[in-house]
């Protein structure tokens, strides 16, 4: 038997709990990984095409729009929160697979998509017959954003 007062089994007890500290704020996304990062490259794929009439979703962003030059508030909003939590939050994720992140990716996410519906709904009530509807570049990034918001929060409900 070893002893329970020798410094070395001490020292190893405190690397074992550093270890365990560390592995228990990462999070295991095996081959989730993938699906995560391709969902991530539509997302920016949807970014470059038209959202509203020929205007992309980058000059979405940047306050161009229909055919009257206005992109609306809602479109906007869409535009910057499928960026910071559909691309960069999921993107800083992927790359650093913090538990805490996740469940921000997750969250955020679920938000980005109830305004990217939002943004479709009102692209489509407020069309007319003058101004177009929503894009496809809307429409595959709203897709994007829901396939990246149940996979962040499948992956951040699966550590609790």
């Amino acid at each position: 038997m070893s002893d329970p007062d020798d410094p070395n089994l001490a020292i190893l007890r405190d690397e074992i709990d550093a270890v365990e500290r560390a592995s228990s704020r990462k999070v295991e996304l095996g081959g989730r990984a993938v699906v995560l990062s391709i969902a991530v490259f539509v997302l920016i794929v949807g970014y470059l095409l038209p959202w509203m009439g020929s205007a992309a979703g980058w000059q979405v962003l940047l306050g161009a729009g229909d055919a009257a030059g206005k992109a609306g508030a809602v479109p906007r909003l869409f535009a910057a929160t499928a960026l910071l939590f559909g691309i960069a939050a999921s993107t800083l994720t992927l790359l650093t697979r913090r538990w805490a992140l996740a469940w921000a990716s997750a969250l955020g996410g679920w938000f980005a998509t109830v305004d990217g519906l939002l943004a479709i709904w009102s692209r489509q009530s407020s069309a007319g017959l003058t101004s177009p509807g929503p894009g496809i570049g809307m429409v595959v990034s709203e897709v994007a954003m829901v396939v990246l918001a149940v996979l962040w929060f499948r992956t951040a409900w699966s550590r609790t």
